[in-house]
């Protein structure tokens, strides 16, 4: 004479002589994964902070390329920044320019945001 089948244990408990189940991770902002983005909302990030109108690879590449006359930052419009990285690269005849480079390049990584404050986008 066979034994019968065990019953499965009750909804969420563990089976009998196993380890107890891993606490669910904690809500955002703590932990976890972001919230995803809900349909039809434009303009967010997926924390739902706003994005910025100004893209990061015009940007970041205005600013490699035409970097020593600031175009980057004039775009981004950070004109300060633009005007200082301008007379940076022409009184020191050209070796100033690599704080443009430099810049251009934290642009395209995503470290520099747009003067409110918002990320750029893709």
């Amino acid at each position: 004479m066979s034994l019968p089948p065990p019953l499965p244990p009750e909804p969420n408990q563990p089976y009998p002589g196993s380890n107890p189940p891993y606490p669910p991770p904690p809500p955002p902002p703590y932990g976890g994964y972001p919230p995803p983005p809900y349909p039809g909302q434009y303009g967010v990030d997926a924390w739902g902070r706003p994005l910025s109108d100004k893209s990061k690879l015009v940007a970041g590449l205005l600013q490699l390329f035409l970097g020593t006359f600031g175009i980057g930052r004039f775009y981004l419009g950070y004109n300060g920044i633009a005007v200082a990285q301008l007379a940076v690269s022409l009184l020191t005849c050209g070796i100033g320019a690599i704080w443009p480079f430099v810049d251009g390049i934290l642009i395209l990584v995503g470290k520099v945001p747009d003067p409110q404050g918002r990320p750029l986008r893709d």
